[in-house]
């Protein structure tokens, strides 16, 4: 029989987890997101995208600010589920609600664990420069990430790959993957084996002090940084731009030959120099601009071979 689940998600990420398990037949009795937020020029409140995911199916929606309370312990237990799966949601779950359905909560957690736990896998995998990363269901606990191991996905990393195409490939296989593990679930066959003790690590939360680049380091940390903050938050740099010097964010980048001073370009066509060899710029975008390939912004702005980027 289908699975009573309640799904507890917010961002992107979890979207196409929730909609893998409303097309698999379970029953979804409650959608648990955070609440909206002002966002755009006009600051208006913007639902989540699990929020507009959960409206579309028609699904029962809450938004609390903490599950701490006892009403909130006692709605989320009223709800009768036989498990919950959470999905990058943002809110630290109490031991009440980890024990108020039967067969536990199961968490799609972005990363090989027991390597990257904690809120920014995806990120931290990039710029570490793994070469595999993968989803990981696990069933959850106290702990920070730290619950028992269902099922696992791996998948490569290639060597230009940013953040965001990483998280685009493990969205599309984490539905999947935990759509996989509640079938064993439903059928009492889902194994779950402790993490191992080697190999922890930890994804702290990305700090805006940490995205500017440092030509100063190897071409490959650079671009590790690079693709690792890529969309968001990004890394940038400055260049000279009149009165003040110009934002730049660099979207994706490319290892290339060369040497000179860091932080210098070595043709006119946005290749500079790090510490050790050399990245060639390839999509960037300026302050409160659009993203753009490198060729469409050098039209309209002129670097030339020894222009310092600071």
């Amino acid at each position: 029989m289908p699975l009573r689940l309640i799904f507890m998600g917010t961002p992107d990420f979890a979207a196409p987890t929730l909609i893998e398990l409303a097309g698999a037949g379970h029953e979804i009795v409650a959608v648990y997101t955070r609440a909206p937020k002002p966002a755009g020029r006009g600051m208006e409140l913007q639902d989540t995208p699990v929020a507009r995911e959960a409206k579309r199916l028609g699904l029962t929606l809450l938004t609390p600010k903490t599950l701490r309370t006892e009403d909130a312990q006692a709605e989320f237990a009223a709800f009768g589920a036989d498990a919950a799966v959470v999905v990058a949601y943002g809110l630290i779950l109490p031991k009440a609600i980890l024990d108020a359905v039967p067969l536990g909560c199961f968490n799609l957690h972005a990363s090989l664990l027991p390597r990257w736990r904690g809120a920014a896998p995806i990120h931290r995998a990039v710029m570490a420069g793994d070469t595999e990363s993968g989803v990981t269901v696990m069933k959850m606990d106290e702990g920070l990430d730290t619950g028992g191991m269902a099922l696992i996905e791996r998948v490569a990393v290639g060597p230009d790959m940013t953040a965001g195409d990483l998280h685009d490939r493990l969205a599309s296989i984490g539905g999947d993957l935990m759509h996989r593990a509640l079938g064993a679930l439903e059928r009492g066959s889902l194994q779950i084996v402790p993490q191992p003790e080697a190999g922890v690590t930890y994804a702290e939360k990305i700090d805006k002090a940490e995205t500017r680049i440092d030509w100063s380091r190897p071409a490959q940390e650079v671009h590790n940084h690079i693709r690792g903050l890529s969309p968001f938050p990004g890394a940038w740099f400055e260049m000279p731009g009149g009165k003040e010097p110009v934002r730049i964010k660099v979207l994706r980048s490319t290892l290339a030959s060369g040497a000179g001073a860091p932080g210098t370009a070595l043709d006119d066509t946005l290749t500079v120099a790090c510490g050790d060899g050399a990245i060639r710029i390839l999509d960037l975008q300026r302050a409160g601009g659009k993203p753009m390939k490198a060729d469409e912004f050098l039209r309209g702005i002129i670097v030339k071979r020894g222009t310092q980027l600071s």
